[in-house]
C-alpha cells in the first residue's frame, strides 16, 4: 500500500498512547485519531465516495482537521483543502472546479458562527456536493435541514477499517494557488509526493520519534503546515499543539505550557513572537526546550533571524517551496546558516536558474546572475487539475517552473530575489520589492515593510513602501524616505513611504500585496 495515511497509521500502531493532537484541555492520542480518521473512512464509503473522488474540507487548526483529512485518504479520496477565510463565491468555484463529491464545512464556534462560511457555497454549487458540518461542540445539532453533523454521522460506525490501496502517482490532494497571476489552479499531488517530502522533511529536522513537540500555528489547510507539520510530525509519532489562529501572546503561552521543541511560522509569526517575548525571562524560558525554526512562505528578514539567533539561541532553517512542490524544494540548514539565503535543494530535489524570457529555457549557470528558479524531482506535482495547456507552460520533462526570481553565490547557496510579477520596472530598471525591503528593515526604528509598485505615469512603475515602525519610534515617513535616498541607488529607493499600524495579511500570514497600492 502506498497512501499518504501511512504517516498516522504507523503511528497508531508503534505508540497508541501518545498524545498526537492537544487543543486546550483536549488531548487525543494516536490511537483515538486513527480510530475517529477509520469511522470518517467508513462515512464516506457510505456516501457512495468512490476511489479518486475528491472531497472538499474547510477547518481551522482543530482537532477534526487532521481526523477528516486522513479519514479522506484512507477512503483512497482526494483530499481539497480550503481556506476558512473564503467566502461563499469562492467556495463555489473551488467545489466547482474540483468537482467535489462531498465538502466537509466547520461551521460553528464563537469565532466563526453559523453561516459565516462554506454552507451557502456549497448549495451554489453547480452540482452541490454532500455536506457534513463540523461544530467545535459536538453536542450541537446541525442547523439545517437535511444536513448532519459529522458527530451525528459517525456516531454508530465502526472504529477499524481497511485503508484503500492506491498508487504512489495517484492524487492524494489538490492545493489550489493563491491565485495571484490569475483565477486559482488546483495542484494535484500525489501520495509518493506528499510521503517523500514529509520525510525529507524529518530527515532535514534530525526529528526525534515520539519526542518532539510541535506548535501548529500555521493553517493545516496551507501545504507549509500540512506537510512540515502534520504530516511530518505524525510520521514521527510527535505531538501537535494546535492553534486555530495566531495570536503572538498566545502562541509564547503554549510554547512554554508544553515544552515545545519545533515551532514553524512564516516571517511575520517570527516578528509577532519576538514582540511578544519583550525583554522578560520568556527567551530564556523559551530556549531550554526549543530546538528547531523554522521559517517559510516568504522571505525571512535577516534582521528577524539574527534577532532569533541572539535571543533564543537557534538558527531558524530557512525554506523555500510552492503548493507544487509539495512544498519543499530547499532549505538553509541550521548547521550552516546562511542569512537571507533559502540554501540548497533538499534530498532527491534538482534546481536551476532559467531565463524568464527563453521559450527553450535556456539555463543560466553565471553565479550572481538572477533567473528564474525550476525545479525537478519527487515533490514536483503531477499537474493542474483539468487544466493541460496551464500545466504544459510551467512542465518540460520533468521540471517545474515556480515564477520566482533567484540567484546563485558561488558556493551553491540560493537566495530569492522576488517573484517575476512583483518585480518593479522602474524607468527601465528592474527593481526588486524584496532588496527595498531589506534595506529599510534595517533601520532601527522599522519594524515590518512591504515594498510594492504603483503606476506612474513618467516612470511607468515606482516604488512604494508601506512600513510598521518600532514601539516609540519618532521618525517620520519622510525622514525614512530620505535615508533610504541616502542607503539605495536613485532607482531603487521609495519615492512614497505610508506608515500603517498594521498590514493585510493572508490566512497563513504573508503580507497580502495586492491590497497595498
Amino acid at each position: 500500500m502506498y497512501n499518504l495515511s501511512v504517516v498516522l497509521e504507523d503511528s497508531a500502531r508503534t505508540a497508541p498512547d501518545r498524545a498526537a493532537l492537544v487543543l486546550g484541555p483536549m488531548s487525543l492520542t494516536y490511537a483515538q485519531v486513527d480510530a475517529a480518521a477509520n469511522q470518517v473512512a467508513h462515512l464516506l464509503v457510505a456516501l457512495g465516495i468512490e476511489p479518486g473522488d475528491r472531497v472538499a474540507l474547510s477547518c481551522p487548526n482543530l482537532p477534526q482537521f487532521p481526523i477528516v483529512y486522513f479519514g479522506i485518504l484512507k477512503a483512497g479520496a482526494v483530499v481539497v483543502p480550503l481556506n476558512v477565510l473564503n467566502k461563499a463565491r469562492e467556495i463555489t468555484y473551488y467545489l466547482d472546479d474540483a468537482e467535489a463529491k462531498a465538502y466537509f464545512c466547520f461551521e460553528g464556534s464563537e469565532e466563526m458562527p453559523i453561516g459565516r462560511y462554506g454552507h451557502d457555497g456549497a448549495l451554489a454549487a453547480a452540482h452541490p456536493p454532500q455536506l457534513v458540518l463540523m461544530t467545535a461542540d459536538p453536542s450541537v445539532p446541525s442547523p439545517y435541514d437535511g444536513v448532519r453533523t459529522l458527530a451525528q454521522a459517525v456516531a454508530d460506525l465502526p472504529t477499524t477499517f481497511e485503508t484503500v490501496s492506491t498508487r504512489e502517482t495517484d492524487t492524494a490532494v489538490v492545493l489550489y494557488t493563491s491565485g495571484t497571476t490569475g483565477r486559482p489552479k488546483g495542484a494535484e499531488l500525489s501520495h509518493s509526493n506528499q510521503l517523500m517530502n514529509a520525510l525529507t522533511c524529518n530527515r532535514l529536522f534530525d526529528s526525534r520519534p515520539c519526542e518532539d513537540t510541535h506548535l501548529v500555528t500555521l493553517p493545516l489547510f496551507h501545504t507549509f503546515g500540512a506537510t512540515v507539520n502534520m504530516n511530518a510530525g505524525f510520521s514521527m509519532g510527535a505531538t501537535l499543539v494546535l492553534m486555530p489562529r495566531f495570536e503572538a501572546e498566545q502562541a509564547l503561552a503554549l510554547l512554554l505550557q508544553h515544552d515545545v521543541t519545533v515551532f514553524a511560522g512564516v516571517p511575520t509569526m517570527w516578528w509577532g513572537l519576538l514582540h511578544a517575548l519583550g525583554e522578560g525571562e520568556g527567551a530564556t524560558t523559551v530556549a531550554k526546550t526549543l530546538r528547531l525554526g523554522i521559517s517559510g512562505g516568504a522571505p525571512l528578514p535577516v534582521e528577524i533571524l539574527t534577532d532569533v539567533r541572539e535571543r533564543l539561541g537557534i538558527s531558524i532553517m530557512e525554506g523555500y517551496g510552492l503548493s507544487e512542490t509539495s512544498p519543499v524544494v530547499s532549505f538553509s540548514l541550521a548547521a550552516t546558516p546562511r542569512p537571507g539565503s533559502i540554501g540548497v535543494p533538499v534530498w532527491g530535489v534538482e534546481v536551476k536558474l532559467i531565463d524568464p524570457v527563453d521559450p527553450d529555457w535556456g539555463e543560466i549557470t553565471e553565479p550572481g546572475a538572477v533567473g528564474e528558479l525550476a525545479v525537478r524531482g519527487h515533490n514536483v506535482m503531477t499537474g493542474y487539475l483539468n487544466r493541460p495547456e496551464d500545466t504544459d507552460a510551467v512542465m518540460r520533462e520533468g521540471w517545474f517552473r515556480t515564477g520566482d526570481l533567484a540567484r546563485r553565490d558561488e558556493e551553491g547557496f540560493y537566495f530569492i530575489v522576488d517573484r517575476s510579477k512583483d518585480m518593479i520596472v522602474r524607468g527601465g530598471y528592474n527593481v526588486y520589492p524584496r532588496e527595498v525591503e531589506e534595506v529599510l528593515i534595517s533601520h532601527p526604528q522599522v519594524s515590518l515593510v512591504a515594498v510594492v509598485g504603483v503606476a506612474d505615469e513618467q516612470f511607468g512603475e515606482e516604488v512604494k513602501a508601506f512600513v510598521i515602525l518600532e514601539d516609540g519610534a519618532t521618525i517620520t515617513a519622510q525622514e525614512l524616505r530620505a535615508w533610504g535616498k541616502e542607503q539605495m541607488a536613485s532607482y531603487k529607493y521609495p519615492r512614497e513611504v505610508v506608515l500603517l499600524e498594521e498590514l493585510p495579511m493572508t490566512a497563513t500570514g504573508k503580507i497580502l500585496k495586492r491590497e497595498l497600492s
